[in-house]
Order: structure tokens, then C-alpha cells, then sequence
């Protein structure tokens, strides 16, 4: 009996603990599904209430003249929610919206795939179809009451009032899944700044959300304000950016810049502020909008040219000539030189075997005829004294690391820092990068060809135009920049502060002087006006490629700046040939407002002087390439 009532008394606690068990189970069930799970709340809520994203207007974006380049467009998103779905009568829904039943189809199951949608939820609201221009929407809101399950999200499209500045301007698309991760003010089907002063400002034009929240009853039908909007939200628009950009001149840019590859920047020395960026080959930035969108991007995609490349801050290029000012900066500064330094050149640079060729022109000459008629020998010398001199310098090492610290302070090898995306720093060597190149076997002359703007250095021909406005202000620059002001804001201090090189202001003034020269009896003699003071520097960078590169760099007025450029045409050849015609042609828009009937007539000539870069990079153009080891001469 005794034994009998043991296994009752064990069988009670066994059913006692499993029943406690499944009550515990239950409760941590019921637990999770309050506390920590969204799913029921989300069943509840969207049942109970609707909330009504309010998108703000996006920043309208102005040139430096108040020119309205981009603005808003009413659209709208077609929004779905899963679960109230069921009973469409699919074949008019998509009659309405012309599509077919199996894009119909395919959307429904992209928006259920969680590894393409992982915010997925039957019971919130998911994007079917976005940016719907409103000519288009107005069939669909006739019959939207037929369709359960289905609700509209006021929306604006970007719109562009030109077709320049694609490059500046950028792009708006759809976000990632990681940028919703990253910042809660996104959800899936939100439009985020890609590309431009679009992605650069995008906290500043995007504004601030609004909501509102509203009443439903049972039949998912609107019923009203909750709390009689006591909790809605307007929201709060973007904030307007004026560009520093003239609208006149970038045009004019693009415009002598068609056929061919390349860049021009123009700076305003005083400010920093950037007047013109083009990029060659460009695209109509006002296809960016509705169905035009996708087959502009397959163009762009399948264009071997490749328009998507902003060359002005992208394109890394062997400055050439332009260079040379930079040399003769430091080597007065270090005491290399001084602006009466004679060098011999007999066609160029010959040292212990080395050989860098040079056009004819008077020999032995100073510092400023030599800037003026670009002498290769001049500046080798100047190099290769510098990295010899052992009084000055401990070790070769110690006099490398102090050329590329003047360097350095110019601007190159480094991001300027300007207010657009991606830029590229381009490359400045020094001794640890010769070291591990040459394995510590290498002496001035096998670096001697840096002294010209050739070897390993590289540029953005926005580092040339900065080097400009550099030495139009004698000594220093400002941040480059393309947003003159941001509506309500300040522009932060790193675009209005001094950034002042190594080099004393005096020896600028022999580098001006040199650079006038050149323009009034030497490279750039293309360049002279008598309606104001040129100072201006050609380059022709060796291209193993195919033809050489053609590039100028100056600005004006000689005595009070307003501008400086870069022009760099690949596969352009002399620097006189391309560069320093476009480089007048843009300085005389922006300083005259206009160009003369003559300059008119220039500038239509040089539209239509395309480049053909297949028979300037064919095998034939490669094997004479091969046969010249030194710059070409300028003329």
C-alpha cells in the first residue's frame, strides 16, 4: 500500500511540474510577444491606426546668380499591405497601372522575399511601385477605391532646369538596406542623395519627415485624426543651396569641351569658391527622371568613355609644365636658386647619361625666362642640385621627404577636401616610395623627370586649378569648394580658412612674372588680351598611351584675381594646342560676362574640333610614342 501511494504521490508531482511547465512556457510566450516582438503590435496598430508619412520638398539648389537649376515635381509611391490584398481583381488593377500580370507577379514575391526585403511585414506598408508622375497617377486614383490592400504616398521627384552641372549636381535614388540600417530617419523606398551635392548635402536637403496619424475602423476604412491630430507632425523642408558655380560659364565649358576627354576647374582665388566644373564626356542630367532614368543608365553603363567619371576631381594626370611653378617655388625658397640662377639647356637636360629633351630657345637663361618659355633643362638642374646637396641635406632621404613637404603644402598628394564625394588625392612620391621601388638603389637622376610634371607624379586637374589660385593670391589657397551657402547656415570654417605654403610670398612674385611672360612672348602668347593681364603656364604630359596630354594653367587679372583655371584635354598634344585657347575663351566669359563676336567665332571652332582617340591610341601612334622620352616641346 505503501508503494502504491508513492507512485501516486509521484505521478501528482510529475503532472503538477509539466502543467507548471506549459504555464510557464505560455507565459514567456505571451511575454516575448508583448515585449519583444513587433508582429501582433504591428497587427493591432495597423489595424487600429494609419500612419501617413508626409515627405518634406527636397532643397531647391540655385547657381552663385540665383539660376534655379533644381527643383521639385509632385509623384507619388504606390504602397501595399499584404494582408488586405486577397480578393483583387488583379486583371484591372493591372490594366490600370499597364502592366502585366507577370510583372504584377514578380513584384508581389520581391516584396515578400525577405533576403531582398528584410523589413517585410503583412501587416505594414510596402512600396509596389514608386515615382509615379502625376499625369500618370490621376487613372489610378479614379479606381483606387476598388482596390483593397493599396494607398498612396505623396512623393516629389527632382527635376533639373539645364542639361549641365550632371557631375555637380549628382543624383537621387533609392536607399540601400544598409543605409536604413545605419540611420533611422530611412525606410525601405526612401530616395537618398547618390552622387553630386546630392549625396554631399543630403542632410541639408532632405528635411525633416512629417506623419500623420489617423483612425480606422474595422473595414480598414479612414475615420478621422487620432487625438484630433494631437499627435501628427508636419514636416520640415530641405534647405535651399546656392551653388558657387556660374551657370554661364560651366555651359560654355561643356560646350568647347564636346569631342573630347578631359576637365576644366575654375577657382575664384579670394574665396575658394569654384566657378565652373566640367567633366568631358558629360551626360543631360535631366534625363535622370521617370522611365528615362533606366535607359540612361544602361547608355552611361556600356559608354567605354565613361561619362560617369568626374574627371575634374577623379581623373588623376601627369601635370606636366604646370608643374615647374611649383619647382621654382621651392628651390628659391630652399635656396636652390635664385631668380638670377642661370642654367645652360642644349635641348634639354644631359647629365651622367641621362637625357631629357628640350625644344630650342635661348640657353643659358634665369628663372623667369625660363618659366616663360618652359625649359625642361632649367628645372632638372634645379632638382637635381637640390636632391645632391649634401651641406643642405644629411641624405638623400632627408632632401626627398623635404621636397615632397613643399609639395605637400601646395596642395598635392592629398584630398583638398572639397564639398563633392569621391575625390581622388593623386600621388606625390617620396624617398620610402623610391626606396621600395628601386630597393634603395636609386640617386637624382632616376627620379630626375618629377621636376617637369612627369614620373610619378599625378594630379587632379583640380589640384592644377588650385595651384593656380595658389599663386594668384601669392602664397596660399582656400578650400575648394562648389556650395557658396547653405539656407540658414554658416559655411564652416574649413572653406573660408587660409591654407599658406611653405614658400615665402615674395618668391611668388617671380613665378607671376614668369607666368605673364609666357603669355605675353612664350607658350601661352595665345592667351594675351589687352582687356586685362594673363598670367599663364602651358603643359604637355608625356601619355604612353597614345598622343599627349594637353594642359594650361593661369589666371587673371595678373594684379587682382578673379579667376584661375585648369584646362586638361587628354590626348590633346602641345599645351598651346588646346588648353590655353579654352583656358582665354572661359576667362574672358567670366571676367567680361560675355564673350566678343571673335571669341564667339573661336569658340564654335573649337566646339567642333573633336578628338579621334582611336587613331591617336592605335599601334602605330603607340610605336612612335616609344621612340621620345622627354616632354614634348611647347609651342
Amino acid at each position: 500500500m505503501a508503494t502504491d501511494s508513492n507512485i501516486l504521490d509521484t505521478r501528482k508531482y510529475v503532472i503538477g511540474g509539466i502543467a507548471l511547465v506549459i504555464v510557464v512556457c505560455y507565459i514567456v510566450r505571451l511575454a516575448f510577444l508583448q515585449l519583444f516582438s513587433s508582429d501582433y503590435q504591428d497587427r493591432a496598430a495597423n489595424n487600429a491606426f494609419y500612419r501617413n508619412i508626409i515627405y518634406p520638398s527636397r532643397g531647391a539648389i540655385y547657381d552663385r546668380n540665383g539660376e534655379l537649376l533644381v527643383y521639385n515635381k509632385p509623384a507619388y509611391d504606390i504602397m501595399v499591405v499584404m494582408r488586405e490584398v486577397p480578393g483583387l481583381d488583379t486583371l484591372d488593377f493591372c490594366e490600370t497601372l499597364g502592366m502585366t500580370r507577370e510583372q504584377f507577379d514578380h513584384r508581389m514575391e520581391s516584396i515578400k522575399d525577405r533576403t531582398k526585403n528584410p523589413g517585410f511585414s503583412m501587416y505594414t506598408q510596402q512600396l509596389f511601385m514608386g515615382q509615379i508622375p502625376a499625369e500618370e497617377f490621376s487613372t489610378f486614383q479614379e479606381k483606387m477605391f476598388r482596390f483593397r490592400g493599396f494607398y498612396i504616398r505623396q512623393r516629389t521627384v527632382r527635376e533639373y532646369s539645364f542639361p549641365h552641372l550632371a557631375h555637380v549636381l549628382g543624383d537621387v535614388g533609392e536607399v540601400s538596406q544598409k543605409q536604413v540600417e545605419d540611420d533611422p530617419y530611412y525606410q525601405p523606398g526612401d530616395r537618398i542623395g547618390t552622387i553630386g551635392v546630392e549625396r554631399s548635402h543630403e542632410i541639408d536637403l532632405r528635411g525633416e519627415k512629417g506623419v500623420e496619424v489617423l483612425l480606422r475602423d474595422a473595414n480598414g476604412r479612414i475615420q478621422g485624426h487620432y487625438q484630433n491630430g494631437a499627435l501628427d507632425r508636419k514636416p520640415v523642408p530641405g534647405k535651399n543651396l546656392t551653388l558657387s558655380i556660374d551657370l554661364k560659364l560651366q555651359a560654355l565649358g561643356e560646350r568647347l569641351m564636346e569631342g573630347k576627354l578631359g576637365a576644366i576647374v575654375a577657382i575664384e582665388p579670394k574665396t575658394g569658391e569654384v566657378l565652373c566644373l566640367v567633366s568631358s564626356p558629360t551626360y543631360d542630367p535631366r534625363r535622370l527622371v521617370g522611365k528615362e532614368r533606366a535607359n540612361l543608365y544602361k547608355e552611361l553603363g556600356a559608354n567605354p568613355l565613361k561619362p560617369q567619371l568626374n574627371r575634374a576631381i577623379l581623373g588623376t594626370y601627369p601635370p606636366g609644365s604646370t608643374f615647374k611653378t611649383s619647382q621654382a617655388l621651392t628651390f628659391m625658397q630652399e635656396g636652390i636658386i635664385t631668380p638670377q640662377t642661370s642654367y645652360s639647356c642644349s635641348r634639354g637636360f644631359h647629365h651622367k647619361g641621362m637625357k631629357v629633351g628640350c625644344h630650342g630657345h635661348g640657353s643659358p637663361l634665369p628663372l623667369i625666362p625660363a618659366i616663360a618659355t618652359s625649359c625642361n633643362g632649367y628645372f632638372c638642374w634645379g632638382l637635381y642640385h637640390m636632391l645632391s646637396n649634401r651641406k643642405q641635406y644629411d641624405s638623400l632621404h632627408e632632401a626627398m621627404t623635404t621636397w615632397k613637404d613643399y609639395m605637400v603644402s601646395m596642395g598635392f598628394g592629398y584630398r583638398l577636401g572639397i564639398d563633392l564625394p569621391s575625390e581622388a588625392r593623386g600621388m606625390i612620391p617620396n624617398a620610402d616610395y623610391y626606396d621600395s621601388r628601386f630597393k634603395k638603389q636609386w640617386n637624382p637622376l632616376s627620379v630626375i623627370s618629377i621636376a617637369i610634371g612627369q614620373g610619378e607624379v599625378l594630379l587632379t586637374p583640380l589640384q592644377i586649378a588650385n595651384l593656380g589660385a595658389t599663386i594668384a593670391n601669392r602664397g596660399y589657397y582656400i578650400t575648394p569648394h562648389v556650395v557658396k551657402d547653405v539656407q540658414d547656415c554658416a559655411l564652416p570654417d574649413s572653406m573660408t580658412q587660409r591654407h599658406y605654403t611653405l614658400t615665402d610670398t615674395a618668391y611668388y612674385h617671380f613665378v607671376v612674372d614668369g607666368m605673364r611672360r609666357a603669355v605675353t612672348g612664350g607658350t601661352c602668347r595665345a592667351a594675351n588680351t589687352t582687356m586685362y593681364e594673363v598670367c599663364g603656364k602651358t603643359g604637355t604630359a608625356q601619355n604612353p598611351h597614345g598622343q599627349d596630354h594637353s594642359a594650361f594653367m593661369g589666371f587673371a587679372p595678373m594684379n587682382d584675381p578673379q579667376i584661375a583655371i585648369c584646362v586638361y584635354v587628354e590626348n590633346g598634344g602641345f599645351g598651346a594646342t588646346f588648353g590655353v585657347p579654352i583656358g582665354a575663351l572661359m576667362m574672358e566669359q567670366y571676367i567680361n560676362g560675355q564673350l566678343s563676336d571673335a571669341s564667339e567665332a573661336k569658340a564654335t571652332a573649337m566646339q567642333h574640333r573633336h578628338i579621334s582617340y582611336e587613331a591617336r591610341t592605335g599601334r602605330e601612334q603607340r610605336r612612335a610614342e616609344k621612340k621620345n622620352h622627354a616632354e614634348r616641346p611647347e609651342q
